[in-house]
């Protein structure tokens, strides 16, 4: 996986979220495993940022637009009340 280059004006703040999730995801999933050298499939590379993406970006992540919450708990918040009221 190779991170992308600056946006076409040359400002690097424009896509700094995107390319700070791609190395966060490339630490975590590849940098920090013990064997370096190990090749992956094409599938086997989309299942593994699938499952990332999935169970961190979507489950586990703070995200302070949403109060503190992660996504998916401020969405199952939503539901519940829009179930309540109606």
């Amino acid at each position: 996986i190779i991170q992308s280059m600056n946006s076409a004006g040359g400002r690097c703040h424009d896509n700094a979220r995107c390319e700070s999730m791609w190395a966060r995801m490339k630490e975590e999933l590849f940098y920090s495993r013990g064997d370096k050298s190990e090749k992956y499939t094409m599938r086997e590379l989309k299942t593994m940022i699938w499952r990332y993406y999935m169970s961190y970006w979507v489950n586990r992540r703070i995200c302070t637009a949403n109060g503190g919450l992660p996504p998916a708990a401020r969405r199952k918040l939503y539901y519940d009340h829009i179930f309540l009221v109606a």
